[in-house]
């Protein structure tokens, strides 16, 4: 095992990685801008090094300063906790020809399941169901296209082969805007991503959007964590996350889960990553696959006993799983809510220093978060702040709880979405569960007129 790492990111992430390393006897580097050096995870690393100004560019993303500050502390392996250079095949790449060890999958897997395109093929090729479309990246000849968009019949979406995170979609309704929505996509596509390959899929109308959690070690053993609902979305950002997915049966799960394993031993995957899906009408279609850990991880972890970041760990360091499939126990429910410090309803970012953080406790309550009385959330990076966990017995005891543990959570000095997060546990639908990734949209425009 590492004697000690470097975790090359910021916030909730990165003491939830310093926290999983103490327990193992791993010491810790946090890395930092200036931005953040008085951040909890900063003070209770074992080391700290500055490595830029606030711009995430000139920081958190800046691969030279991220590698000087693992030589200098003689670090032995970095972890990229979520976003940054997480899903970043270069980074991956340098920080092993560095003489470090990458927490997570190999690069070539990263530039694989990164380029949505190759995912698709590869996923196919796995026996991954997949949302009919385009067999790769769209032609350039326009009557192709044409073709290619009748036989899949509309609404279509185009996608960016190298989008994420909600960027470079457009769905189109009729055949009259379709090439015009082609250009533009290639358009966006190529100064966001670099890449202005595009391919087409059905757009489904009412999906929701269901992901299976996996671990895979370099000895060809993989297992399925469950499932995770986050169809409670915005702008394609997940609000809500809950494991297991409700209304769901649990023969087609365990059918998905098995698949997703299996194409992990086939494209030799390695470490933790999330197969995502749109399902609707008792069908799960492939959409693309996360190399990283997950923001809503700990759902997972409540609902199965794993600590997902120890395995990355173990994993990583050449260590065998510890456990089969069989060994998977799922018990219970467990509910997420991200607390961003923004409106609740106009969601603008509303960053400032945090006068009162009272955190909710009691059976069955988790907080992550990096935040404490006194803190500054600053302007330059995402606005989550923390997030607040329930567990139950089921998912009407995990709701309970959640309605409780957001009336105790107290953040004095900023906006968060708090109250949204205690609209939604009341809410007819979201309480009946299965709800579409739509349904959050509508609700919030039904409010707006």
């Amino acid at each position: 095992m590492f004697g000690k790492i470097l975790i090359a990111n910021r916030g909730e992430i990165a003491l939830r990685i310093l926290r999983a390393c103490r327990e193992m006897g791993i010491k810790t580097v946090a890395v930092h801008s200036t931005a953040d050096a008085d951040a909890k995870y900063v003070k209770l690393a074992d080391e700290s090094v500055c490595i830029g100004p606030p711009p995430s560019r000139e920081s958190y993303l800046n691969i030279p300063a991220i590698i000087s500050a693992a030589e200098v502390t003689d670090s032995e392996a970095i972890h990229p906790g979520y976003g940054f250079l997480s899903e970043n095949a270069n980074f991956a790449d340098r920080v092993e020809k560095s003489g470090f060890v990458f927490i997570g999958p190999r690069a070539e897997s990263i530039l694989l399941m990164g380029d949505k395109v190759s995912a698709k093929q590869s996923m196919i090729a796995a026996g991954v169901p997949c949302v009919p479309g385009s067999e790769g990246e769209l032609p350039e000849d326009p009557r192709e296209i044409v073709k290619i968009a009748r036989k899949v019949g509309y609404p279509v979406i185009i996608k960016a082969a190298g989008g994420g995170g909600g960027r470079g979609m457009r769905v189109v309704h009729t055949e009259a805007a379709l090439l015009n929505a082609v250009n533009m996509t290639r358009n966006e596509a190529g100064a966001a991503f670099n890449n202005p390959s595009v391919y087409l899929e059905k757009f489904l109308e009412n999906p929701r959007h269901v992901e299976i959690q996996i671990l895979a070690d370099q000895h060809g053993n993989a297992v399925w964590l469950g499932e995770r609902d986050c169809s409670m979305q915005r702008r394609h950002q997940k609000v809500i996350e809950e494991a297991p997915a409700p209304n769901i049966p649990r023969r087609l799960i365990e059918r998905i889960g098995e698949r997703c394993a299996e194409a992990c031993r086939k494209i030799n995957y390695r470490g933790a990553g999330t197969f995502e899906f749109l399902y609707e009408n008792g069908e799960f279609y492939f959409i693309e696959m996360n190399t990283r850990v997950q923001v809503e991880h700990p759902v997972t972890e409540m609902i199965t006993g794993v600590d997902i970041v120890q395995e990355q760990l173990r994993v990583a360091a050449g260590e065998k799983l510890r456990f089969r499939q069989r060994d998977i126990q799922f018990r219970g429910h467990a509910i997420e809510c991200r607390i961003n410090a923004e409106d609740p309803f106009k969601f603008t970012p509303c960053p400032g220093l945090i006068k009162n953080w009272h955190p909710p406790g009691g059976p069955g309550v988790r907080v992550d978060s990096h935040v404490y009385s006194g803190y500054t959330v600053p302007p330059h990076y995402d606005s989550m702040i923390g997030k607040v966990i329930t567990f139950g017995e089921d998912r009407a005891q995990a709701m309970a709880r959640m309605r409780q543990a957001l009336s105790e959570l107290v953040v004095d000095g900023i906006k968060t979405n708090t109250p949204l997060h205690r609209e939604l546990m009341d809410d007819a639908r979201f309480i009946e569960g299965g709800t579409s990734i739509h349904y959050l949209e509508h609700k919030l425009e039904q409010r707006v007129t």
